[in-house]
């Protein structure tokens, strides 16, 4: 796992992305992504369930929680990664009762 710089998060790039072109600061992207709880392996939420769709967001403005929002600065378009966010750059000490996530 490589850190995400100025955070907790950590990541695991699982497939290598293409092009050039990496997401920086305040871009739109658009990804699928799948929550899991570490300690139980419990999965709370993916975009690949039926009905969901993608997730957008502008990156790194701080408008989803942080792990998410700085773990996608520098990806490529078509990279997969992994990402490990401690629960103080996800929902809190209080984590999310309705999504079972401590």
């Amino acid at each position: 796992m490589s850190a995400v710089p100025g955070c907790k998060t950590t990541f695991k790039v699982v497939t290598e992305g293409s092009g050039d072109r990496t997401v920086s600061q305040g871009d739109t992207v658009t990804v699928h992504a799948t929550g899991v709880v570490k300690e139980s392996g419990y999965k709370f939420w993916s975009t690949k369930d039926p009905g969901q769709q993608p997730f957008e967001f502008q990156a790194g403005l701080g408008k989803v929680i942080k792990g998410w929002d700085q773990g996608c600065l520098g990806m490529k378009s078509g990279e997969v990664r992994e990402l490990e966010i401690p629960a103080d750059e996800g929902y809190g000490a209080g984590g999310f009762p309705a999504w079972k996530i401590p």
